[in-house]
């Protein structure tokens, strides 16, 4: 069998301007694996497990060690798209040296690449000390999830323009430090065009209008398995979560009723009255349960 290709950072970066970039989020290797079979170019292997796997209210509770876990079962799940990990609160704001050596767990773990939130000057020290130890990174801005008790919420940013220049220069600022690639959450459809014009990199929506290179989507919000937060730029492509609860309820009613099991294709037999003889030490006639 022919060994599948691995999606690169400069397969990724070549996409600017020639090839529209799909990427979703997973978290566990099944996950992985359906996502790497529909054909995302970049899994990402986010923080938002913090809500939609680990029931959180927001991301800030993810630890290094969760998304190590994490990380180790999507490595393990896919082997064609570029995998990212998603440097959680706190695992690259105390000092450099130890966002270094944070960064370089999740390649340990089998990520190719890991996202940081921020464009700022400190962030982009950073994020050279990431990239000078062969570590590619992805840039994050706009609304920052990890930021959302300086903003106030999940809100909407660069409605003004003196804060679309701020993410102008943040964008420029992270394309220049050597970031293959730039999210843009949750800003104006006509601030992200902007950004994508003037940044060589892929620029990878989410909230942010059909001008970007690419776009993301938290796995469970596009199938419909998370519904905490209904975002207005999510479509949901199925209603998976709808079709497991019936499934299960399904289940359990043929539980309490005794139609499952069944006692032929769905159960195990002896050979024969035989070895029940055997068994007993006498003649026996096992009668089944009788189905309702």
């Amino acid at each position: 069998m022919a060994e599948t290709k691995r999606v690169t950072v400069p397969a990724i970066r070549a996409m600017k301007r020639a090839q529209r970039v799909g990427m979703i989020t997973a978290y566990d290797f099944p996950g992985a694996k359906i996502a790497d079979a529909a054909g995302a170019d970049i899994i990402l292997v986010g923080d938002s497990l913090g809500m939609v796997v680990l029931g959180y209210p927001d991301t800030l509770s993810v630890t290094v060690e969760d998304m190590i876990h994490h990380t180790r079962a999507v490595a393990r799940g896919a082997q064609r798209a570029l995998i990212v990990g998603d440097m959680p609160y706190l695992s690259y704001h105390v000092s450099v040296e130890e966002s270094v050596r944070n960064a370089g767990q999740f390649i340990r773990a089998g990520a190719q690449a890991v996202k940081i939130e921020g464009g700022k000057p400190q962030r982009i020290r950073t994020i050279e000390a990431i990239l000078d130890a062969e570590i590619p990174v992805m840039g994050h801005i706009g609304l920052t999830p990890q930021s959302v008790n300086v903003v106030g919420g999940f809100k909407l940013q660069g409605k003004n323009s003196d804060d679309a220049r701020r993410l102008i220069a943040e964008a420029a600022a992270l394309d220049a430090a050597g970031c293959f690639s730039i999210v843009l959450e949750c800003v104006p459809a006509e601030l992200a065009a902007m950004i994508t014009e003037r940044v060589s990199v892929p620029t990878i929506g989410i909230g942010a209008g059909p001008a970007c290179d690419g776009q993301v989507l938290v796995f469970h919000d596009l199938l419909g398995m998370y519904d905490q937060l209904s975002p207005k730029f999510v479509r949901r492509y199925a209603n998976i979560g709808e079709q497991m609860r019936e499934a299960i309820s399904h289940y359990l009613d043929d539980v309490r009723t005794g139609r499952f099991p069944n006692a032929t294709n769905e159960s195990f037999h002896m050979s024969g009255n035989e070895e029940l003889k055997k068994l007993y030490g006498q003649a026996v006639v096992v009668a089944m349960p009788k189905v309702n």
